[in-house]
């Protein structure tokens, strides 16, 4: 969560910084602050509470800090509540050390009450404070005065993650770097060194990065990084070229990122299926998976997020159907921590938009120290997860900026669809005549949401009405139950209106006790063979006041008898219909966001990357 901006060059780094700061407002925070130095001069820290606006202003766009050496920063509150105290930078005592921190410090309250005892003061409420202080103490204390020797011994001492960026009074022109499990990218170009916690913050200056690994340390110069390990040994590093451009980080015309991003769903999910094609056919061996592999594989644990676990849910239903093997969904924050049961013959998957999730990467880890096979699918390249699993599935959405994903979700259910698809061939679970008509399906997919997208006029003017919604339920079953939990949470993040997802079987188990006159109830049907059971359900609803909205596939009509309002999918093989089904409830939380007049794109209290636990 939060952003990190740094610069070494010949340009005035706080412009440098800013401008990297406002390309990582989508990771959400509530502060903001940069510390500048020139030369040999004393580094002068300025901070803001609020929007990133409120710092430029204050700096006069960055002119008033003059200096080509800085670190900035975009603080989401975890310690301490959102203020200018609290903002980062932090600096120590003395100011001989000045630094920046992404993650939360598990053990700050022990080593803060260390530090007290050795005379050090704090003027935050944040663990960042003690983990700066943490390294200055360190450096004080050897004669040698070496940041990289500090940084190490302070390393070993905090338990938690982290990413810091660090700027030391006797090193001018040079920042210190640090990381375990909270993303960050270096990089260079003609002079001139960068750091950043994502790749947009920096691609406007340099394509060129370096990953700098878990547990180790950097040191910036002009155009030049240096690499360490926990031993202060120098490590070598690869130089990697980001291959998409800046612009795909950019509204291109649209009024939100979102807005954007779900026009780019067709490309997304046709980019991300095509990756997995050789001539016609499914192939995954550019993701590990062999023929051999599949067929020994006795379970799978598909183990997520948020959108992603939605995703996984859809995946469990097609993968059962299609490939008949047993699949166990699992909330990542719940699997680690009661102790699984995992079968040796099982394979992991693990899905993450930004390959950083902590509680998903924490279950990888967890899944191969139990010696399981791990699969991720993850769409950034060189993340964390990407880097850890036994074999990735890098779905191809491109940067996705809004922090209500929905490119990002498109293409985890291509990347469930093709496993499913795959596995089902392998262990003869799907026959030939189905499997080229699954591919036939997959192929128009594209296009099908490019047909709903193009209507969405209809679903503005129903927004609009149901703007001042109290409450809105979302109900379905099976498949279409977990595009209830997808439109739920879209509507939740961005709209602020409570909202909830049940299987609709589950009504009459105490849900339909909430329903009021006038309360909005979303019903998704795409499934055959469940229709008319869900239907009986949405009946029901109606009978005690809802307002009803029905979603489901062209050729059911029947549905306008009970449903107000209706909107309808192409036809689609219904192991795939989630990926026509949640481009409605998209667009519906996206307008009924705008007619609240909600900033889209950066909802309260939310970040797009969740690296923290």
């Amino acid at each position: 969560m939060c952003g990190i901006v740094g610069y070494i060059g010949c340009r005035q780094a706080a412009s440098v910084l800013l401008d990297g700061l406002s390309r990582l407002e989508y990771r959400g925070y509530d502060s903001a602050g940069m510390a500048v130095r020139s030369g040999g001069s004393d580094v002068v820290v300025v901070k803001a509470k609020g929007r990133l606006k409120a710092l430029s202003d204050k700096t006069d766009a960055g002119r008033m800090l003059e200096g080509t050496c800085g670190i900035g920063h975009t603080r989401w509150a975890t310690h301490g509540e959102p203020s200018e105290l609290n903002a980062h930078p932090h600096i120590s005592d003395d100011c001989a050390v000045v630094g920046v921190h992404n993650g939360i410090i598990e053990n700050y309250q022990e080593l803060k009450e260390k530090l007290l005892k050795k005379g050090y003061a704090f003027n935050s409420q944040t663990d960042t404070e003690v983990a700066v202080k943490l390294v200055d103490y360190y450096y004080k204390k050897d004669a040698a005065a070496d940041p990289v020797k500090a940084l190490s011994r302070a390393m070993v001492r905090i338990r938690g993650s982290y990413a810091l960026a660090l700027m030391f009074k006797d090193y001018p022109e040079e920042i210190f770097a640090a990381r375990k499990d909270s993303p960050m990218i270096i990089g260079v170009e003609k002079g001139e060194t960068y750091i950043a916690s994502d790749v947009p913050a920096i691609l406007k200056y340099t394509r060129n990065v370096y990953y700098i690994g878990n547990m180790e340390i950097a040191r910036l110069q002009q155009g030049t990084a240096t690499f360490y390990n926990l031993d202060k040994e120098e490590i070598d590093k690869e130089l990697v070229e980001i291959t998409w451009n800046a612009e795909a980080a950019e509204k291109a015309g649209f009024e939100h990122f979102m807005m954007k991003e779900i026009h780019e769903q067709p490309k997304a999910v046709r980019d991300t299926l095509n990756s997995v094609l050789k001539d016609g056919l499914l192939d995954l061996s550019s993701v590990g998976l062999t023929e051999s592999e599949i067929g020994r594989i006795s379970q799978i644990y598909i183990v997520a997020c948020g959108s992603a676990y939605h995703a996984g849910v859809v995946g469990q239903y097609v993968i059962e159907k299609l490939a008949r093997v047993s699949v166990r969904v699992e909330l990542a924050s719940e699997f680690r921590y009661r102790d699984p049961i995992l079968d040796p013959d099982g394979l992991v998957i693990v899905i993450s938009q930004s390959g950083e999730t902590a509680d998903t990467l924490a279950a990888l880890r967890e899944a191969k120290q139990r010696g399981i096979k791990t699969l991720a699918i993850v769409n950034v390249v060189g993340s964390s997860i990407a880097r850890e699993a036994d074999k990735i599935f890098y779905t191809l959405a491109g940067p996705e900026i809004a922090v209500a994903t929905t490119k990002a979700y498109s293409a985890q259910l291509i990347a469930c669809y093709a496993i499913a698809v795959e596995f089902g061939r392998c262990r003869q679970t799907v026959s030939d005549v189905d499997y080229k008509r699954y591919l036939e399906e997959l192929a128009v997919l594209p296009t099908k949401i490019n047909k709903i997208i193009e209507d969405k006029e209809r679903l503005q003017w129903f927004a609009a009405k149901h703007a001042n919604a109290k409450d809105i339920f979302f109900i379905g079953r099976g498949i279409d139950y977990a595009v209830c939990l997808e439109g739920s949470l879209k509507l939740k993040e961005i709209s602020y209106i409570h909202s909830e997802a049940y299987a609709a079987g589950e009504l009459k188990h105490g849900t339909i006790s909430l329903i009021e006159d006038g309360t909005l109830v979303v019903s998704v049907l795409t499934q055959p063979e469940l229709y008319e059971k869900t239907l009986s359900n949405l009946v029901e609803v109606k009978s005690r006041g809802a307002y009803c909205m029905g979603l489901t596939t062209v050729g059911n009509y029947k549905i306008e008898d009970t449903a107000e309002f209706v909107t309808y999918i192409p036809q689609i093989e219904p192991c795939f219909a989630a990926s026509l089904a949640v481009v409605p409830l998209q667009l519906l939380s996206y307008y009924i966001s705008l007619a609240r007049g909600l900033d889209v794109d950066k909802p309260r209290n939310l970040a797009k990357s969740v690296t923290v636990e």
